[in-house]
């Protein structure tokens, strides 16, 4: 079976649903027969790559409401991160531009790092406050995840992987997908939001191998 994830590394509750869903996976009887793919998307691909602000000031901005109200509606995935064992610092994430970063993911994807970049990216921006535009910074959490700074370096200096991303990005339109996450199982049943692990395992043992194959509820986003 093959799931299909796209998510973007700017968004809280990817890092949740990413969580969750490897739990899930971690239990399940059938793991090793599941291929998990990371797909790229972007929540706000007009994001700034250079100077950007605090995604705090930006939320206030895009909805119309205080800066303070902004942090209340980040508390609410900050308390949900909280319940998964993550801790978010959503009050100096910065809202840059994440395409890039996904290129480094496509790199990622590539050398057998997928996951473990996709963690180390998501935590930046998520808990750490980290540039995730900036090409250093970029430079510097791929290493740390265990990629080669000159192979990170190169990819950065060229357009690299721009078209995986792009492609990424037009299957989601195909799909239909405006919210992340999304989860599609075998390109025909899907699961919006992150969910609670248990619906996630629920999803595995109903569509893999041995399940019953029938369709999946689609969780609202």
């Amino acid at each position: 079976m093959r799931v299909e994830v796209f998510s973007d590394i700017a968004c809280p509750w990817c890092y949740i649903g990413k969580t969750r869903f490897e739990r899930a996976l971690a239990e399940y009887e059938h793991a090793a027969e599941v291929e998990v793919v990371w797909r790229s998307f972007q929540l706000d691909p007009d994001a700034p790559a250079e100077s950007p602000g605090l995604t705090v000031d930006h939320l206030a901005a895009k909805y119309g409401v205080s800066r303070e109200r902004a942090l209340a509606m980040m508390d609410t995935a900050t308390r949900a991160a909280a319940s998964d064992g993550l801790e978010f610092r959503l009050d100096r994430a910065v809202a840059a531009n994440t395409f890039d970063a996904h290129r480094v993911a496509h790199l990622a994807v590539a050398r057998g790092l997928g996951p473990r970049v996709m963690e180390r990216l998501m935590r930046a921006y998520q808990s750490d406050g980290e540039n995730v535009a900036d090409p250093d910074t970029l430079v510097r959490l791929a290493a740390e995840a265990g990629l080669p700074e000159d192979d990170v370096r190169a990819v950065l200096a060229s357009d690299a992987y721009a078209d995986a991303v792009h492609t990424d990005q037009r299957l989601a339109r195909a799909y239909g997908v405006t919210g992340v996450p999304f989860f599609v199982f075998d390109a025909a049943h899907a699961v919006s939001g992150a969910q609670p692990t248990e619906l996630f395992l629920a999803a595995l043992r109903q569509l893999g191998p041995q399940g019953s194959g029938t369709k999946a509820a689609v969780a609202p986003g």
